[in-house]
């Protein structure tokens, strides 16, 4: 096995994190209680490492992932699987693409191998790819037939513009298609290179047979390619109330999308209060806007607030399901809504709520294996490993006055995007 180094830990982190000579990321938690054991793959490959008008190619290469290697025949892989009990999946977003396998921890021995080899050594047949490209093809379309779907990606498209956070993760039918075999192979070579992957490992397998099974099957990597070049797109700064309109046949609700923009990772402090601000204006029943919209003023149908961070850049949304004739009235009252956030900070008991549904979030989503492999591969992908922990501490710190500071210099009532979605 490669010789490998333990990174030190800076806070209470249950997992142990390693980094083995030729630069891939290994972290590993033992769960002796469960007899499962999850390994997940995160890679620095997502929309945001495509080429310049090679778009959509993060999420087909994930599909074609699954068609095998030279060693292991199409299929193959899941029938390995499958039949030992276990599950497998992936997924892409803007900043990465990962891939998941879930079994009992005393086949992982059998299955690992598979998995890195797939991983590692993607063949990307000609034929297959072109078979591939028919259900990628599929999956964009049935996403046209989303609003939701379409609406938020018309809101991304009018905030980021031509940059890769504005850009479907899907590209679109005329892009998958002027994607080839070669293309697909110069970018997994480039990409799917140790440096820029971190593999979690999670559950009843102890330290040293983990980082003994990683290392010996995440060893034989691709002799690197380079990809053309790409071009970063800074943030965009919103200086005014850009606006979009969508019209869709048979739309049985018209539909409000507003999005306010702000630093990514590495203004975690900042991060961390827009995701409260988002509970506090839209996360629940008794949110406000939930509160004063729905259940007093019956203005909208629903209203939800949603926050997402990325490496380079986050996104606080609110969308509400309404009647077409409140569309104005429901914009004015958000506005209103956010006026009153930065001139008054949220009562004691609001921020106590806040504080609660996020902790208690927090906790539900690290009960299992599988949960836990991919908290410490995202952050791990987009930051360090230790603020998978820091997060809850970071919301414990956090006082109403922060808060308050933070939506004054995010949450504009004259700078933000909107998507507005009519009946045709």
């Amino acid at each position: 096995m490669q010789q490998l180094s333990q990174q030190r830990q800076t806070l209470s982190l249950p997992a142990n994190t390693f980094r083995l000579n030729n630069g891939l990321t290994i972290v590993h938690q033992h769960l002796p209680t469960t007899p499962v054991a999850m390994v997940d793959v995160w890679v620095k490959a997502g929309v945001s490492a495509e080429p310049d008008r090679w778009y959509g190619m993060a999420h087909f290469l994930e599909h074609m992932i699954f068609k095998g290697s030279k060693r292991v025949a199409p299929g193959e892989f899941d029938r390995e699987i499958e039949n030992r009990g276990g599950v497998t999946n992936a997924a892409t977003s803007h900043d990465y693409a990962h891939f998941f396998i879930n079994t009992a921890a005393q086949y992982l021995p059998e299955t690992l191998p598979y998995f890195a080899e797939i991983l590692l050594h993607a063949s990307i047949d000609d034929e297959e790819f072109v078979r591939e490209r028919d259900v990628v093809i599929e999956e964009i379309r049935s996403c046209q037939d989303d609003p939701d779907w379409l609406g938020f990606q018309a809101l991304c498209e009018t905030v980021y513009g031509e940059s890769a956070y504005g850009r479907s993760i899907l590209g679109t039918e005329e892009q998958v298609r002027d994607r080839t075999p070669n293309q697909m192979r110069c970018f997994h070579k480039t990409h799917y290179q140790p440096e820029n992957m971190t593999v979690a490992i999670v559950g009843g397998i102890d330290r040293e047979t983990a980082l003994a099974l990683i290392g010996h099957t995440f060893s034989d990597f691709p002799v690197r390619s380079e990809c053309p070049p790409r071009t970063f797109n800074p943030q965009p700064i919103l200086t005014e109330i850009c606006r979009t309109e969508l019209r869709l046949p048979r739309l049985e609700q018209a539909r409000l999308m507003m999005a306010w923009t702000a630093s990514g990772v590495d203004s975690i402090r900042e991060a961390v209060g827009l995701d409260m601000l988002s509970v506090f204006l839209g996360g629940g029943r008794s949110s406000c806007l939930v509160r004063e919209l729905r259940e007093e003023q019956r203005l909208v149908w629903d209203i939800a607030s949603e926050f997402s961070l990325h490496r380079y850049s986050s996104l606080l949304t609110i969308t509400a399901w309404l009647e077409e004739q409140y569309l104005g009235e429901v914009e004015q009252k958000i506005g209103d809504r956010l006026q009153k956030l930065q001139a008054t900070p949220i009562s004691d008991g609001e921020l106590n709520r806040v504080k609660r549904l996020l902790l208690n979030d927090y906790a539900f989503s690290t009960e299992t294996a599988g949960q836990l492999a991919g908290l410490y591969g995202y952050y791990n992908t987009i930051a360090t490993t230790e603020l998978s922990v820091a997060y809850p501490q970071r919301i414990e710190k956090m006082s109403a006055g922060e808060l308050q500071a933070i939506a004054q210099k995010y949450l504009s009532s004259e700078r933000y995007a909107v998507t507005v979605m009519k009946n045709l």
